[in-house]
């Protein structure tokens, strides 16, 4: 049992890895968020997209 103690104890404290495991849990809770708000999302997108479209509409028409 004193080794298994021991052997997670070291583990726990080597800093090697930790940066991937950082970036690791940063991507997962990037993924979450997108994923809980995807329709507010896409609909930012969607009225970025259609103002972009009709702002070039303008500039076609005047031409």
């Amino acid at each position: 049992m004193e080794k298994i103690k021991n052997s997670v104890k070291q583990f726990w404290n080597d800093e090697e890895g930790m940066q991937t495991l950082e970036i690791m849990l940063i991507i997962a809770v990037i993924v979450v968020i997108a994923l809980m708000f995807r329709e507010e999302i896409m609909g930012w997108i969607e009225s970025l997209l259609q103002f972009g479209g009709d702002e070039i509409n303008k500039f076609e028409s005047n031409g």
